[in-house]
This record gives C-alpha cells, sequence and structure tokens, in this order.
C-alpha cells in the first residue's frame, strides 16, 4: 500500500471550489452493483484504445492482459506491428471523423483517447456524444469541463488528463488536500536522454507538436491564491535532483501543465507551479529557433528511440497537518525498458492510463461527468490502487520527508 499515513476520520479541508453531484451511478441500489460486478468477472470488457502511437499501443498492449482490446488508428503499419506482438484487435479507422470514431466505439464499455493534443477536444466530445465511459490523456488546450454538461447529461465517465503529468501530481495534491492544508504544491518532469546533454542534441520523447506547444503556449500558476500568467520558458533555474543513483543536474522552466488544478484547487492550494525539465541551455537552443526561423516543423523533429532515454520527474508538497509542518516530496526516474522495447515515457503516461482505466472498469472510480485526476486522487482507494499498478510495471515514486 501506499505509505501516506491518513489519520481516520479526517475530512477535506474547505468546500471544493466546483462543487459536483455525483449521478445516478451512485444511487443504483447495492444488489445492482454486486450483479454488475459478477459479471465483470465472467464477461470479458471491451475496450477500444484511439490511438496506436507511442503511448497508444502500451495501452492497449497492458489492457489486452485481462479484456479484449481493440486499438484504432488511420495507420495500418503501426496496427499490425501492435497485433504481431499482442492480443489486440485492430481497426484502421479515420480518427479525424466523428462518424468513424462513433462506428469504432459502438460496442466498447470503456474508451481510452490517445490521440495528439490538437485532436483531443473534438475527439473526447465525439465519444461523449456516442454515450461511453472514457479515459482521456490527450494534452489539449481547451477546457474539458467545457463538455461536463455533456458528459452528464450521457450519464458516463470522463476522465481526463490521466497520464504521467498531469496525472500522478494531480492524483497526489487530491489526496493530500483532504489530509492536510497545502501551502505550497509544485512538480516539475522532463523527457530526456543520459546521451544527448547538449542543447542542440535534444530529441522530444512524446509528440512533438506537443512538445513544441509546451514552449509556445502561456504558462499559467498560482501564488497567493491569485492566477499568474507567465510566458512559456520564463522564470529559468538550475535544480539538482538525486534518482535511481543519478546526480542531475536541471534547467527548469514555467510550462502550462497545472491545468486543471487551477479550477478543482482553487481556495484550497495558494501557490502552485508546473515546470518543465532539460538539460541547461535547452531554453537558450528553442528560444534560437523561434526568433530565427531555422527551418524546423514536428514532423522533421521525431522522438528519439535511443536505449538511453529517461522521465525524471519531481512533485514537492509543503504545508501542515494538525498544526504541525510537513515538507515533503515524491521523485519518479524511469527509463527505457529494453525487454519490451518501449520508451519510459510511453510507459509512464501509458501504465498511469491503465490504472485509471482499470479503477473504472472494475467500478472503483464511478464519479460522472468530467473527472480531472484531482477528482480521481480524492476518492477513497484509487490512488493506492493506480500506484500499486505502477510498481508492478516498474514505475515506482520515492517519497521522501523533509520535516
Amino acid at each position: 500500500m501506499l505509505q501516506t499515513d491518513p489519520l481516520p476520520g479526517r475530512s477535506r479541508i474547505g468546500p471544493s471550489p466546483r462543487p459536483v453531484p455525483y449521478n445516478s451511478r451512485e444511487s443504483r441500489s447495492r444488489k445492482e452493483s454486486d450483479s454488475r460486478s459478477d459479471a465483470r468477472r465472467t464477461v470479458r470488457q471491451k475496450v477500444v484504445v484511439l490511438g496506436a502511437g507511442r503511448v497508444g499501443k502500451v495501452i492497449a498492449a497492458d489492457l489486452s492482459r485481462d479484456f479484449e482490446v481493440t486499438s484504432a488508428d488511420r495507420s495500418r503499419d503501426a496496427l499490425n506491428s501492435l497485433a504481431s506482438r499482442y492480443q489486440v484487435n485492430t481497426r484502421v479507422t479515420d480518427l479525424g471523423s466523428s462518424e468513424a470514431i462513433g462506428d469504432a466505439v459502438r460496442d466498447a464499455d470503456l474508451v481510452v483517447s490517445a490521440v495528439p493534443g490538437f485532436m483531443g477536444f473534438n475527439t473526447l466530445k465525439t465519444i461523449l456524444s456516442n454515450g461511453k465511459d472514457v479515459v482521456d490523456i490527450s494534452f489539449f488546450a481547451e477546457d474539458a469541463f467545457a463538455l461536463d454538461e455533456l458528459a452528464r447529461s450521457r450519464n458516463v465517465i470522463a476522465a481526463v488528463d490521466c497520464g504521467v503529468a498531469p496525472g500522478n501530481p494531480d492524483f497526489l495534491a487530491g489526496f493530500f488536500a483532504t489530509q492536510m492544508q497545502i501551502q505550497d504544491f509544485e512538480f516539475m518532469v522532463g523527457g530526456l536522454h543520459f546521451g544527448r546533454t547538449e542543447p542542440d542534441r535534444y530529441l522530444p520523447t512524446f509528440s512533438p507538436v506537443d512538445v513544441w506547444e509546451e514552449y509556445t503556449r502561456p504558462a499559467r500558476y498560482v501564488r497567493d491564491g491569485k492566477l499568474i500568467t507567465m510566458p512559456p520558458l520564463s522564470e529559468p533555474e538550475l535544480i539538482e535532483i538525486h534518482a535511481g543513483g543519478h546526480a542531475l543536474v536541471l534547467e527548469a522552466f514555467n510550462t502550462d501543465g497545472l491545468r486543471s488544478l487551477i479550477t478543482t484547487m482553487d481556495g484550497r492550494i495558494p501557490n502552485m507551479k508546473e515546470k518543465t525539465l532539460r538539460y541547461p541551455g535547452h531554453i537558450a537552443y528553442i528560444k534560437e529557433l523561434q526568433e530565427t526561423g531555422k527551418p524546423w516543423t514536428p514532423d522533421t523533429w521525431k522522438p528519439g528511440d535511443d536505449d538511453d532515454e529517461f522521465t525524471i520527474m519531481r512533485i514537492s508538497f509543503h504545508g501542515f497537518e494538525n498544526g504541525r509542518e510537513k515538507k515533503f516530496s515524491y521523485t519518479l526516474l524511469a527509463v527505457y525498458d529494453k525487454e519490451t522495447c518501449m520508451s519510459s515515457m510511453s510507459r509512464a503516461t501509458g501504465y498511469t492510463c491503465t490504472g485509471v482505466a482499470r479503477c473504472v472498469l472494475a467500478g472503483a472510480y464511478k464519479r460522472g461527468g468530467i473527472s480531472p485526476p484531482s477528482y480521481i486522487g480524492e476518492s477513497p482507494g484509487c490512488l493506492d490502487r493506480i500506484f500499486a499498478h505502477l510498481r508492478e510495471r516498474n514505475i515506482a515514486f520515492e517519497k521522501n520527508e523533509e520535516l
């Protein structure tokens, strides 16, 4: 079990800034709930994964252990590669077509959306319009809560931003906000290669389009309870992180990673910030690309598959519990998996998603409407389930108490 040391009888500190009543899923009788659980044990549930890219294939492969999985993508080559190694059904699908998506998900018990960010919002809207529960990892710019009414009208669960980050930091923020008064919350995350320390040798470890958006989208954070907007790449600092036997000196800078936490933790955590981690000199390199117009497009900046790739993250908390000051952090260092040839970023993102998917499919998470990951962290038992799921797949967070 996750060592979080909750004390019994504790309630959330302060009201939810966006109270969302549970829908009729929670009001069903125990008899009906037990009947559904029995059915789950005897009938393999059907999952459709939209997108067979670097993360989508990890999700499909992992869920195929226990469920009937169909992977849908426009690339027949990507689907054939996936089906050659795992027991996954495949379907060539135009994911830009609402009608095609509707056809693909018609028989699904759960849909996972693993499409690029620029397609994410419209894809999610289509899934909800078809009345399907969904777990989404798309990093789209639009506000997912704009689809809350649609999700509720279809009586479905829509878990969004369920990747490595946003995702894991939000689970923890949601959980600890019910256990203590958090004053300061910050997380830093990066995908890098040990052998590519020079800025001009950087290669992205996930969708290049989404990486580039981090460098162009205004960065929002919260200071003293007020929303602050800064340019991306701003407020750089050098930090040192020790993890997995490595001592890494990295450059941290503002990006727009808080997302739904700005809403769900409004009035509950007065200081929140997210930063991206790169090797020193990266900011200057990106600014040079932006200012000089050097030839570059996301299509030519391919993700690196080198076996020295890694994902690093530190999630920091400072606050008070029963009047006692507390300061602690969680650190993750995940590396390339040579056995499966899957990158750390793909696994850390994909397995976080499948952890949430399993919570939904098992009936452990039932909250209807749009559910950002902090809601999932608040839900009893879900954090332990997800972190145990990650540990089983060699994605483990190390907790460090500082006070």
